[in-house]
């Protein structure tokens, strides 16, 4: 159960239900070196997704493998899954992406996107089947919109033999914000034994070297099998610019600390004002403890420039809708963990759908948490506004993934845009909480 209270030394100064209602209220690409960011081939892989996309079509291939993972010093590495992309900095432009999948596992494996809308061809279950041990398949994903998204082989976990890894997919902006180093900040967690190990970008707690008046784009994602989580960078001011890789009006975050549900991602902008040899803790809170899972290390190097840059401006619009017919709207109750609700494993394409809409129509979605811990609700196909209480607006940002408390119900609000059938997810905040799905349709 998620139990995120009161923090340790102040750490964090919320409780479990602020942190959770920080999900709508406030909110591995690139290895992290001991000493710092792989910054020259990260620059290489830019310029090879953009020379790409201007002299022709943007490709990815991506192969299931059993790999293994370094947790502890001195002990043996865990055998994991994983998702092995080539090229390995999966950065691209808008356009169309051409997808090859290769399964070299032993069971059968499918590939669950988070966040990239209207990519029909790739959902998974209701157009990609899980494919068997050796298979292949070939497909086309429409980028639409720039972002931080995510893919994973978690979609059939429970009957998974190994946990496995998530792979952090960017699709960048055209004209993107004035930063010194735009890194991907992919938080996992482990289980050796009852205990829980965290590793960002596949690293258990790195020291990440930065330079005086350096301004950093972090793309924090939540690559947690189902916690939720709250990442602080002690000490920093840390600006939101983009929520589940959509636009936000930027805003501050609350004592620096960003929460994230699984598979919900962030873009944030930190400003470095520290003197050389200043060591600051990058803290994460699970709903059980505060630990250190990275550490930001002010070099000896001379200050990137001698005064600090203006705030940034919010990114450029993606084309989501500016205004959602709420009178209008379809509405539509939705119970998470009822028994209309399916395993994956056990999906059927004949199951009733949850709901149907008309392209372009408005939709409202009351979301009742009828379990007795905390759930995460995520909607495949489209992005979805957090409506206010009394549904007379909604917060100034989009998401594709929410935590929702035992018995409260939230409703989110998205324009049916893109003609298919699209998983809704639903699943527990526990380790072992078996994830469920249903479906709808936009035709």
């Amino acid at each position: 159960m998620v139990r995120i209270g009161l923090m340790t030394k102040r750490i964090f100064v919320a409780g479990r239900r602020t942190i959770l209602a920080g999900l709508g209220s406030a909110a591995a690409v690139c290895l992290l070196q001991r000493t710092g960011f792989a910054q020259g081939a990260q620059q290489g892989a830019k310029q090879e997704a953009q020379q790409g996309s201007q002299s022709g079509p943007q490709r990815l291939a991506l192969q299931a493998k059993e790999s293994a993972i370094g947790l502890r010093a001195g002990e043996p590495d865990t055998p994991v899954w994983s998702l092995q992309a080539t090229p390995p900095l999966a950065r691209f432009k808008t356009g169309t992406l051409d997808v090859a999948f290769q399964n070299d596992l032993a069971a059968p494996a499918v590939i669950n996107w988070h966040g990239i809308d209207g990519a029909a061809a790739a959902e998974p279950l209701t157009k990609q089947a899980p494919l068997g041990p050796g298979g292949k398949t070939a497909f086309a994903v429409t980028l639409r919109r720039p972002g931080t998204f995510l893919c994973d082989l978690r979609l059939l976990d429970d009957t998974q033999a190994l946990p496995s890894r998530p792979l952090a997919l960017v699709v960048e902006e055209d004209a993107p914000p004035a930063v010194d180093r735009d890194e991907v900040f992919l938080i996992e967690d482990w289980r050796l034994g009852a205990a829980a190990v965290y590793t960002v970008n596949g690293l258990p707690a790195p020291d990440i070297a930065v330079r005086n008046q350096e301004r950093l784009r972090l793309r924090l994602i939540n690559g947690c099998h189902r916690a939720v989580i709250a990442v602080k960078l002690e000490g920093f001011d840390v600006r939101v610019m983009a929520l589940d890789g959509a636009p936000a009006e930027p805003f501050l975050a609350r004592n620096s600390a960003v929460v994230l549900a699984p598979g919900g991602r962030a873009c944030v902008l930190v400003d470095v004002s520290a003197t050389p040899g200043t060591t600051s803790p990058i803290l994460l809170h699970d709903g059980t403890e505060a630990r250190t899972i990275a550490r930001l290390v002010t070099t000896a190097e001379p200050p990137v420039r001698q005064t600090p840059l203006p705030p940034a401006p919010a990114l450029p619009g993606n084309g989501l809708p500016a205004q959602l017919d709420l009178k209008n709207a379809l509405r539509v109750e939705l119970g998470l963990g009822g028994p209309e609700w399916m395993p994956p494993q056990s999906f059927a394409a004949s199951a009733a759908p949850a709901f149907t809409a008309k392209p372009g129509r408005a939709v409202v979605l009351a979301l009742t948490n009828r379990a007795d811990r905390a759930s995460v609700f995520h909607l495949h196909g489209h992005h979805f506004r957090l409506l206010d209480r009394l549904d007379d607006g909604w917060k100034p940002y989009w998401l594709d993934t929410l935590a929702i408390e035992p018995g409260q119900t939230q409703r989110v609000a998205f324009a049916a845009e893109y003609p298919g059938r699209w998983l809704l997810e639903s699943a527990g905040t526990d380790w072992t909480s078996q994830r469920f799905v249903r479906w709808y349709g936009v035709n």
